[in-house]
């Protein structure tokens, strides 16, 4: 029988151990937090500290997971571990003090129990030193990064006496439970991320001293081309805390031998370094490193890496062909190749040292250092072949990893039979996916779409169920994936079983209707155009949720405006839990127009827990709407009716498409679409209610004239217009032409034009 992970136990309340209880906590799983015992009058404060911490944080998807968590003092409170499934240490890094608490532990917890060590630093055959058998055997290192909550990636590391079961179990709840990706890596010094990360980081450093960049020069150079987050390198640096340098970026270097390329490029040897260290400034944390704030002003800085002192801030820019720029004959270009080669070589050259195969590589730096690709398939994208042939014609070793790379076309290819990645000895191998892991890119690679155009497509999932995948820039809206809706809602019925709503893009399920459409438009005083955008747009998700099969949504990150719309008319809602979902449309001077009013009140008038009286239901929507607030995760979304009771969420990014397809071939079962939904309503009583409130709002100051003017409309929407009353049911269609009427007044109005104006060029609401 699979063995389930009901409670556990975490040793140490810093950011990372209170970081691990809180995600188990998001995760449903009671957890005890210990850490040592604070004064007389409240031992278990440390513990309680850390436990603050997180919700001050936002560690917590919801403040009431944290009610999962208790807290205690190792002193006075480590048998709370006895009946603990999985105990995991996060106390300082010392090798004594952990085996102590170990040789405390095994002592307490239950026969099986699984106990594991957050630790980069320190080899888990030191760490298992003098231990029992059966300590050994439930013993791995799950290697979290910081903050958990956000952070995918996971590295585990097994020892030789590990139980295969132990692994196993704990593989399974990370990604489950915990919604980590897992990367198995081997017993070396700073595993997989962080062996590569740090070296990557004193190359990129240090070359851009030698080669006499500014430090806004090097982060361009070796941030966008290379598919680096914005932080870059200096950036990062100043992130992290220059002060971590000689003591992560050391402990590394002293666990390595004299031979390793790392040694190289010791950034703890750097002058500029220990200087900066001396005088305080190590990054962000104190107000300055390698960027900062001037004094007294919000104007950015940036440190002189000739002279060590500020100065403004300069914009640079890099070709972003990576390729391309390392063939330039200048110093952006011989210093983006000094950063590339040096990366690719040496992580050729330890790969069979630290994992089984290049694809855990791969996964450990996009995962962990948040690479848009790792390291391997960034050769393949600038050629493997040029890579080694350059190393070669510079006198420079070619490891022979990277030699097979480049005589064979690459690290990764497609094979007949899917996708295939090179191990760390050079074989090929099929890339394996655990089980309920579905990857689209590869679903779209088996064969042609079923619809579609250059805003979005339907891809066949296999066992009968299709996709329907956005893919514009920030999956915005426009008139392409509204027709795409309306074909997928009359075509796919007759190809499929069900649809599932779903793409890969890491930041937005949908950002909403297309804003620059708006604008054009508005600018034109084309309001017939805009009229007709609304119309197709309802016309499109009424068809949706009608269909003669189940839809299932599968969102991730933002879905807000009309991508929650889409998401308010699926039969089904399969999110990701980290899902930031929100009706936004009075931010730019509108009301939710593609029926998602609608949908809210009718969601909201099932709902047992709705305001009471007869305008509860009225009063709940319309302060979800008014609020205009995006939630912070897939748990709040529940608690404002986006979200159904019976509504999933999934804990892990790579496992939302599995689940949502498994929920849409449940739903197919038997189906039958909805009949056309109705709400009982206040009518006039209630929107007269509702505008007093709004003008109490106005009074206080927490409401503009323009905000007045829209909470008007949607009050009368939210209360059915002019023939609802408490005895009158309003259908979905009414309240749909109701929305109509309300955004052709709306548009009309300058200060709309004025708020998706500056909503457009600033990302920020315009309060008019």
């Amino acid at each position: 029988m699979k063995r389930a992970i009901r409670k556990v136990a975490v040793i140490g309340a810093g950011s990372m151990g209170s970081g691990i209880a809180a995600q188990f906590a998001n995760g449903g799983v009671p957890v005890v937090l210990l850490d040592v015992a604070g004064p007389e009058d409240d031992r278990t404060a440390p513990a309680r500290a850390g436990l603050e911490r997180q919700l001050k944080a936002q560690g917590f998807m919801d403040p009431s997971a944290a009610e999962l968590v208790s807290v205690g003092s190792i002193e006075d409170d480590l048998d709370a571990v006895a009946d603990a499934d999985w105990i995991v240490e996060a106390v300082v890094e010392d090798p004594v003090v952990k085996r102590r608490l170990f040789a405390r532990l095994d002592a307490l917890r239950k026969p099986g129990a699984v106990v594991s060590s957050n630790t980069s630093t320190i080899p888990l055959a030191q760490l298992t030193e003098g231990a029992s058998e059966a300590f050994r055997r439930d013993f791995v290192i799950t290697h979290f990064f910081n903050p958990p909550r956000h952070m995918r990636l996971m590295e585990l590391v097994a020892g030789p006496d590990t139980a295969p079961e132990t692994a196993a179990l704990v593989r399974d709840a990370a990604e489950t439970v915990l919604g980590k990706t897992v990367v198995d890596c081997r017993d070396t010094p700073a595993f997989i991320a962080n062996r590569l990360g740090c070296h990557w980081m004193s190359v990129a450093a240090i070359e851009a001293l030698r080669h006499g960049l500014t430090v806004e020069q090097a982060d361009a150079m070796a941030g966008a081309p290379f598919g680096v987050p914005r932080t870059a390198i200096f950036g990062l640096l100043d992130l992290v805390g220059i002060d971590l340098v000689p003591l992560v970026w050391g402990s590394l270097l002293g666990a390595l031998p004299a031979a390793d390329a790392h040694h190289h490029h010791d950034l703890t040897a750097e002058p500029l370094i220990r200087r900066l260290i001396a005088e305080g400034r190590i990054g962000r944390k104190a107000k300055g490193g390698f960027y900062r704030l001037a004094p007294g002003s919000k104007a950015r800085e940036a440190l002189d890496l000739a002279t060590g002192e500020y100065r403004p801030q300069v914009d640079a820019t890099a070709n972003r062909d990576l390729a391309a720029l390392i063939r330039q004959e200048d110093a952006a270009g011989r210093y983006a190749w000094a950063v590339l080669s040096n990366s690719i070589a040496y992580t050729a050259a330890v790969a069979g040292e630290i994992a089984d195969d290049v694809a855990a590589i791969d996964t450990a730096m996009r995962l962990g250092y948040g690479w848009a690709e790792g390291p391997f398939a960034l050769a393949d994208r600038v050629g493997c072949a040029a890579i080694a042939d350059r190393l070669a014609a510079e006198g420079r070793e070619v490891p022979p990893l990277l030699a097979a790379a480049a005589v064979e076309g690459g690290f990764h290819r497609r094979a007949d039979a899917g996708r295939e990645t090179r191990t760390t000895t050079g074989a090929w191998t099929p890339v394996r996916r655990p089980p309920g892991v579905l990857d689209l890119a590869e679903m779209k690679e088996r064969g042609p779409r079923f619809a579609g155009n250059g805003s979005a497509s339907v891809w066949d999932l296999g066992d009968g169920v299709a996709c329907l995948e956005f893919h514009t820039k920030m999956n915005a809206i426009d008139q392409r994936i509204l027709a795409t809706v309306a074909e997928a809602a009359e075509r796919v019925p007759a190809e499929f079983r069900a649809l599932v709503l779903y793409n890969d893009n890491p930041r937005a399920f949908s950002a909403g209707a297309n804003l620059g459409y708006f604008v054009e438009r508005l600018e034109a005083e084309d309001f017939a155009a805009l009229e007709r955008f609304v119309e197709q747009g309802q016309a499109a998700f009424r068809a949706l949720k009608h269909a003669a099969i189940p839809v299932v949504g599968a969102p991730a990150g933002l879905a807000v405006g009309g991508g929650c719309e889409v998401l308010l008319h699926c039969d089904a809602i399969q999110a990701h839990a980290e899902t930031y979902i929100g009706l936004v449309e009075l931010k730019v001077g509108i009301i939710p127009g593609w029926r998602g009013t609608a949908e809210l009140l009718l969601r909201w008038g099932r709902r047992s827990d709705r305001p009471a009286g007869p305008k509860g239901t009225s009063q709940a929507a319309f302060g979800t709407i008014a609020g205009a607030r995006i939630t912070g995760s897939a748990l709040e979304a529940r608690t404002l009716g986006y979200l159904r009771p019976e509504d999933g969420i999934t804990m892990g990014r790579d496992r939302l498409l599995g689940d949502a397809k498994a929920k849409a071939l449940a739903l197919a079962e038997g189906y039958r679409p909805p009949c056309v939904g109705s709400v009982t309503l206040p009518g006039p009583a209630g929107r007269e209610a509702l505008q007093a409130i709004v003008r109490g709002w106005r009074l206080d100051g927490r409401a503009s004239p323009h905000d007045e003017l829209v909470a008007d409309w949607l009050a009368g929407v939210c209360c059915g217009g002019s023939e609802a009353g408490p005895q009158t049911p309003v259908d979905e269609d009414t309240l749909a032409a109701l929305e109509r009427e309300a955004l052709s007044a709306l548009i009309r109005e300058p200060a709309t034009r004025a708020r998706i104006r500056h909503m457009l060029d600033t990302g920020k609401p315009l309060r008019n």
